[in-house]
């Protein structure tokens, strides 16, 4: 028999090398690959002539009815599962320590005991008495939820196999260990192999198993990232601690769209759902001022307005300061150049600060025009309509590019009270929309147009 070898796994992406190097070959991630003992040795000669047994073959035309779902009664939470829980699934939940991960599970656990559903919630980082302390605080004690505290995964599957329960929580995977692993808990040994075991019970016993992991600098979960692609579903908690506002996204769905968005707000008795998050990021608006624009966005399937907020100010610095929080700097650079080499509106000298009210993270290129409009009037000084909303994407030429789901952002628009749109020309736009439509073809005609500047 061949003799065990020594394995090197890189950290950020789980490739397997055959010797320690500084910088990974798959991710080309640095000082990321670290050695470890393999799982199993196997045959070095391939599969040899054994035969295996044939898999069955079927059609994609089936007569079998969708998966039934399981309902929390939390909207937003059961928006971002695409419709509800889906029994055998696994679910991984990742966000920043301190984001609120355990106080949003232990709700759902409790919610989905509440609509009669068996639900376990497994501890491995706090003790038992620590959670019954934040379940009295949350107004869930009288919940027929059950808890357990153990990091054994042994234990854990033994005790999920004799109860049997509709939802299992795993607070967190980076707490278990396997016995069968030599590697200390949280190693890319023990995570990789407690998911793999977790994932393969889930869909064997029809248990909906909701892992949390928690996140590195990057803000990537920790672990190897193969764990991602071992689950049915990624949600991420985001949010500022300077904000109330929580937003849970799914990253990943195999049950329902990705990119969804359920929106929470954060009170002394746990995390609260939002039902129209449109009129919380805007509810801090007073008089129009200069350097802030309205961004009609879609999260998912759903329409958020947003308020992008711009400070240009003169430099004393060599290099100016190019500050940007809730969006892509490298998109805002693009959008910098092209108002300099398309419209003549230099930026050189001038420091710019650009934010996104209420916490928002905006990564749609619809909101290209929505970012031009409010760097424009913090630059010149000069408000925007305050009854008007912006989206389109603006092409390095300095045109506008139409975006998808026009009539959806003019709707929510026109549901808080906006009676303006300013978008590209191309956009379609069937029926009356019930809004005055500003069509703009390119970024000089918004220059001219809206600021009364060529």
């Amino acid at each position: 028999m061949a003799k065990a070898t020594t394995a090197f796994t890189c950290t950020a992406c789980g490739a397997a090398h055959k010797k320690w190097a500084g910088r990974c070959d798959a991710c080309g991630a640095w000082n990321t690959i670290i050695e470890e003992a393999p799982l199993s040795q196997g045959p070095g000669r391939g599969l040899g002539a054994a035969k295996g047994r044939a898999v069955p073959l079927s059609g994609l035309s089936t007569s079998e009815p969708p998966p039934p779902r399981f309902l929390s009664g939390i909207d937003e939470l059961d928006r971002v599962l695409g419709g509800g829980l889906v029994p055998g699934s696994a679910l991984l939940v990742g966000g920043d320590p301190g984001i609120g991960k355990s106080t949003i599970l232990l709700q759902a656990a409790a919610a989905f005991s509440r609509a009669n559903y068996q639900a376990i919630y497994f501890s491995g980082e706090e003790a038992s008495a620590q959670v019954r302390m934040r379940a009295v605080r949350l107004g869930l004690a009288e919940a027929p939820m059950r808890l357990g505290a153990e990091t054994n995964l042994r234990n854990i599957l033994t005790t999920l196999d004799a109860e049997r329960p509709d939802v299992a929580v795993i607070d967190s995977i980076q707490t278990l260990w396997s016995d069968t692993v030599e590697a200390a808990p949280g190693s890319v040994a023990q995570v990789r192999a407690a998911a793999h075991e977790l994932v393969t019970f889930a869909k064997s016993r029809g248990v909906a198993v909701i892992l949390v992991g928690h996140v590195t600098k990057d803000g990537q979960i920790a672990g190897p990232r193969v764990v991602e692609h071992m689950v049915d579903c990624v949600l991420y908690f985001e949010g500022e601690r300077g904000h109330q506002f929580r937003i849970l996204r799914s990253v990943k769905n195999r049950f329902g769209p990705s990119g969804e968005i359920g929106v929470f707000e954060m009170t002394g008795s746990g995390l609260a759902e939002v039902t129209n998050p449109s009129a919380l990021f805007l509810s801090e608006r007073g008089q129009p001022i200069a350097g802030s624009a309205v961004f009609a966005g879609i999260e998912g399937t759903r329409p958020v307005l947003t308020e992008v907020q711009a400070l240009v100010a003169p430099s004393t610095l060599a290099s100016p300061r190019r500050t940007v929080v809730g969006l892509d700097s490298g998109r805002v650079s693009t959008i910098l150049a092209v108002l300099e080499a398309r419209c003549g509106i230099p930026f050189a000298g001038l420091d710019v600060f650009l934010n996104v009210a209420g916490g928002m993270k905006v990564a749609e290129p619809a909101a290209d025009l929505a970012i031009a409009g409010a760097l424009l009037s913090a630059r010149e000084d000069n408000a925007l309509p305050p009854e008007a909303v912006l989206f389109g994407e603006i092409s390095l030429s300095g045109a506008l590019r139409p975006v998808s789901q026009t009539e959806n952002r003019l709707k929510e628009a026109q549901k808080l009270g906006f009676s303006q749109a300013i978008l590209p020309d191309a956009s379609k736009v069937e029926g009356q929309s019930g809004m005055s439509l500003r069509r703009i073809t390119d970024l000089t005609a918004f220059v001219g147009e809206v600021f009364g500047a060529g």
